[in-house]
């Protein structure tokens, strides 16, 4: 999951306040990003939106999949469109769809089997 939100601390200060949430800042590359974790690490990301984006604030759910760039070919065959291009990061890359009724998902290939395009 990852929460996008143009006011990052504000979602902080909601989410712990509301459920008790943990989120700490965990390194990705040269970077930190703040993230939801538990006793099992990591589960969310906590996403400011770019001044550019014209999402709303929203949850994005994320599935794992083992080659990025197959998954989105079919995905496209399938209906879907790109709604937010590849990004590749020290930890995976990931891409978000739109499914053809107009759902959100990313799709999410993990830096261990990751293969820049």
């Amino acid at each position: 999951m990852d929460l996008r939100t143009a006011d990052p601390e504000a979602s902080r200060r909601f989410y712990t306040g509301l459920f008790g949430w943990t989120v700490a800042d965990v390194p990705a590359g040269p970077s930190t990003v703040p993230m939801f974790v538990d006793a099992e690490g990591p589960w969310g990301g906590l996403t400011q939106l770019a001044p550019d984006d014209d999402r709303k604030p929203q949850w994005i759910p994320y599935a794992e999949v083992a080659v990025l760039d197959d998954a989105v070919k079919r995905a496209t065959e399938l209906g879907a469109t790109i709604a937010r291009p590849r990004v590749d990061l020290p930890v995976g890359s990931v891409l978000v769809i739109r499914d053809p009724e107009g759902a959100l998902i990313a799709l999410w290939e993990p830096a261990s089997t990751a293969s820049p395009s």
